[in-house]
């Protein structure tokens, strides 16, 4: 399908940088919204509150006129797994906000970018080099530094953000696998319906009934982190992913400054050292993923036979 001229992705840095540091001001504040709730609420049922609202988004576009055509899907079953390893990402994320300073959480959570890389190899085929190997290594590095197995201090709810973590990368590498089978609303759609049948379906095996400003709470958290998504999109719409990538790493700023000003939470030196190792790491790997964009342009321009396809 060729994409609309308004749907085209564009070069235009000055407007996608402050639309990703919106979408990650809001996630944080996503992020610290379960956590409060989290300390009335069962994380199942945050979770339920949440995907109620996102769900409620998502159906949106089925009341215009056609909007019926988005319910179906060319790999419906690709779209299922997407959708439980995006919620189970929430739930076990929401589940380690309980225990975890936000920010601590947070750094943990992005070596996302790391599970990624190994399932694209695994399951993908894609094919990475030792630069990127590497900073796989670093990243990996950084989030011991931060949980300390075998340290006195060391927690096993930890390793949840890093559970989380790797769900998401599923849901990335399935998101990869379907390619352009279907429409990016068809895609919203099925992963909030398919998380919103699954919590409805746990749910009354861990009920607490919540007063009205619980649930108001619990349906703000879905806005807020539906708006933040769409900002997401339109972000990379308006500027390329290796400019935008590195600018995902202020949320560190965010959750830490959040976790300070709302529950009083100054992260340790550890969590400091490790975000800094986690964050460089990242960094280097979105380094390398605009260099070889770069060459891959170059390969293509410079070869004369349409269609051709440039080596890695």
């Amino acid at each position: 399908m060729t994409p609309k001229p308004e749907d085209a992705p564009r070069d235009e840095p000055m407007r996608g940088i402050p639309l990703l540091l919106s979408a990650i001001a809001l996630f944080s504040i996503s992020d610290a919204l379960a956590k409060h709730l989290g300390e009335t609420l069962p994380p199942v049922e945050i979770a339920w509150l949440r995907y109620l609202a996102f769900f409620t988004l998502a159906a949106i576009p089925l009341l215009r006129p056609g909007g019926a055509a988005l319910l179906v899907s060319r790999a419906p079953g690709l779209q299922v797994l997407r959708g439980l390893g995006v919620v189970g990402s929430a739930v076990v994320f929401i589940v380690a906000l309980r225990f975890l300073p936000l920010a601590e959480a947070t750094a943990i959570n992005f070596v996302s970018p790391a599970f990624v890389t190994v399932l694209s190899v695994i399951f993908l085929g894609e094919r990475v080099g030792w630069r990127r190997w590497s900073a796989i290594a670093v990243g990996m590095v950084g989030m011991l530094i931060i949980v300390r197995p075998g340290a006195e201090a060391f927690r096993p709810e930890a390793l949840l953000p890093m559970l989380s973590s790797a769900a998401w990368a599923s849901a990335v590498i399935v998101t990869r696998r379907m390619g352009t089978l279907d429409h990016p609303a068809t895609t919203l759609f099925w992963t909030a319906a398919t998380g919103f049948l699954v919590l409805t379906l746990v749910l009354p095996f861990g009920v607490t009934v919540p007063d009205a400003r619980q649930v108001a709470i619990g349906l703000l958290i879905g806005v807020v982190s539906s708006a933040a998504q769409w900002l997401v999109v339109l972000a990379y719409r308006a500027a390329p992913a290796s400019v935008l990538a590195p600018f995902s790493y202020v949320q560190l700023v965010f959750s830490g400054l959040l976790g300070l000003l709302v529950f009083g939470t100054v992260p340790d030196r550890w969590t400091l050292m490790g975000a800094a190792v986690i964050a460089a790491s990242g960094l280097y790997m979105a380094h390398r993923e605009r260099v070889r964009s770069r060459a891959a342009r170059m390969t293509a321009a410079a070869d004369p036979l349409p269609g051709a396809q440039g080596k890695r």
